[in-house]
């Protein structure tokens, strides 16, 4: 058969529904075998090849499956980079396709830049931010090395791989191999000793923590998660990414940590004396530039799959557990019911740090809008996220429901992610879909409107407009005397008339002016855009100063509720909070 042809078999027979992709020369090929197939997976053209990276990124995180993308050669393979690098970060499965040159076009050793028109060495480029990237040279090496990337994508810390494959190996005749059989899986043992250990830290214990990660929900853990946290009655706080893994009416959840997180997360943090993080990397927006100043009195549990960040250590006494949290979370849950957990005293302190510290900022109008957002939508509606304020307000206001879902993008932070995430989701779940996003991310695809259009895809957009490139105004307010060049209308960044722009592309469009009309535009399944007009000076608060541990943000408490806090904390609890059934008969 035509290697093209196997490609697009191998996709089918691993599942893949859709491919996310843009047309060119050296994908002709391809392109073509896709149409073969089209009874069995669908080819979504977006209209920017980083829109199709970063649709197979929302694809992959509601599926679970690797998302897919394809580009031609040259500027079509560099443009997917950022995209990838997005599911580089946020261990998202993805394997992306490019095309090539004909290696018989191909520079080899020469000196020269280029040999071939479009020829460019996106290998190199890629490797960094992949798992795995290689070029094919013969139509003979596909069925293995296809089964090795979707392997090397799913297994372990997932990721992104990436197989470059010129034009005249598309074009190749192939054997069809005999189906590659799956090797037998070695029996798991599950990790009984790993949670024995923690549940005997925890058990000692007098203001245990629990920080969630994403890796919770990548590796499809969450109701094991969710009945461990409510078996045990631990305060939990989140990654940023990973508000969702917990509802918000949870009498446990107490929201997201870090530079931007919610000022009580952070105070339970750095009072705690015993955190257990879970697949989480805790990175410098999770505990501040100043890592020694993280929960300093806290013996740090840490559960990851992947090593390397093990090996950037947070203190010198964090103990390291290196294991896969869908192997340890069902055993950490039928152990914990063994035990008769009590810390009451520290739950009750939490709650009343909670009450203290909800209203100490003054709400941004943005932020009562997303909580307004968030009381109507229903429950199961997916929303992705841009980067900026948008995101941030969505983190730190939005209620989340049971079956919630929200998309960021987290270690990257690539504006412009929100709306081709949200088409890649909403082709994934066939549900209707929030896109949050700012009038500056949107405009770094705001191409991809014509396929919400094209696909008419439920899609509602909503447009958080202030003006200006909120965070880095923020930024020049603080730090540069107020000189916002290049950040708002005044000193460089200019708008658009957004809803002229919706209309041309033939979606609906409306200013937002009260609940009653987003309530209506939220109830159908028709894609919608919503523009907010803001005030053009807006701000993330709290927000982290420099060099300061993560519970000292600003605007500063004021020294009256810094003393109530401080009388909160003072409790005395338990000589031992939790025993074993057995102890307590």
């Amino acid at each position: 058969m035509k290697a093209s042809d196997y490609v697009v078999e191998f996709l089918i027979q691993h599942k893949i529904t859709d491919i996310f992709g843009y047309p060119g020369g050296m994908v002709t090929h391809f392109m073509d075998s896709l149409d073969k197939y089209r009874m069995q997976i669908s080819a979504h053209l977006n209209y920017h090849e980083q829109a199709c990276a970063m649709a197979a990124c929302g694809w992959a995180e509601m599926t679970g499956l690797p998302g897919v993308a394809y580009a031609t050669s040259g500027p079509g393979a560099t443009n997917l980079l950022t995209g990838i690098a997005c599911a580089y970060f946020d261990s998202l499965p993805c394997i992306f396709i490019t095309g090539q040159v004909n290696t018989y076009e191909q520079k080899e050793n020469l000196r020269v830049r280029q040999k071939g028109f479009q020829e460019t060495d996106i290998v190199s480029m890629a490797q960094p931010i992949t798992k795995q990237a290689v070029m094919v040279r013969n139509a003979s090496e596909l069925p293995e090395l296809l089964e090795t990337l979707y392997r090397v994508s799913m297994e372990g810390r997932r990721g992104p791989v990436l197989v470059d494959i010129p034009m005249n190996v598309w074009r190749e005749d192939i054997e069809k191999p005999l189906p590659l059989w799956d090797q037998p899986l070695q029996p798991v043992v599950p990790p009984v000793e790993i949670a024995t250990g923690i549940l005997h830290e925890l058990q000692k214990a007098h203001r245990p923590v629990i920080l969630a990660g994403h890796g919770i929900t990548l590796s499809g853990s969450r109701e094991y998660f969710r009945a461990f946290v409510e078996q045990t009655g631990i305060p939990t706080v989140t990654s940023m990414i990973a508000v969702d893994v917990l509802p918000s009416k949870s009498a446990y959840c107490y929201g997201m940590i870090g530079a931007y997180g919610n000022r009580w997360s952070n105070y339970l943090v750095n009072h705690s004396d015993c955190i257990l993080s879970l697949g989480s990397r805790l990175d410098s927006r999770q505990t501040g530039t100043c890592r020694d100043m993280f929960a300093p009195t806290a013996k740090l549990l840490r559960v990851d799959i992947d090593q390397s960040e093990l090996e950037h250590r947070v203190n010198d006494w964090e103990t390291h557990y290196e294991v896969l949290l869908e192997e340890l979370l069902p055993v950490l849950l039928e152990k914990s019911k063994q035990i008769i957990w009590k810390f009451h005293d520290w739950q009750h302190c939490c709650m009343k740090i909670y009450s203290k510290l909800k209203y100490a900022d003054r709400l941004e109008p943005a932020s009562l809008f997303v909580e307004k957002l968030g009381e109507l939508c229903p429950d199961g509606v997916v929303i992705t996220t841009d980067v900026g304020q948008n995101q941030v307000w969505v983190a730190q206001s939005l209620e989340v429901k049971e079956n919630q879902r929200i998309l960021f993008s987290g270690g990257h932070g690539a504006m412009g992610y929100s709306l081709p995430a949200a088409i890649g989701a909403a082709i994934a779940t066939k549900h209707p879909i929030i896109c949050v996003t700012g009038d500056g991310g949107l405009q770094m695809n705001i191409q991809e409107l014509q396929t919400v259009v094209r696909e008419h895809l439920p899609i509602k957009i909503i447009l958080l407009n202030n003006r200006a490139l909120g965070m880095i105004h923020h930024f020049q307010e603080m730090y540069f005397d107020s000189n916002f060049v290049q950040t708002d209308d005044s000193a460089g960044f200019t708008v658009p008339d957004f809803i002229g722009i919706a209309k041309a592309y033939g979606i609906r469009a409306m200013r937002y002016t009260n609940e009653i009309s987003l309530k209506s535009i939220l109830a159908d399944a028709d894609p919608a855009f919503i523009e907010v007009a803001l005030p053009q000076t807006t701000r993330l608060v709290p927000k982290l100063g420099l060099n300061k541990p993560i519970h000292e943000q600003e605007p500063p408490l004021s020294e009256k509720l810094q003393n109530e806090i401080s009388t909160i904390l003072k409790y005395k609890s338990r000589a031992q909070s939790c025993l074993p059934h057995e102890e307590m008969l």
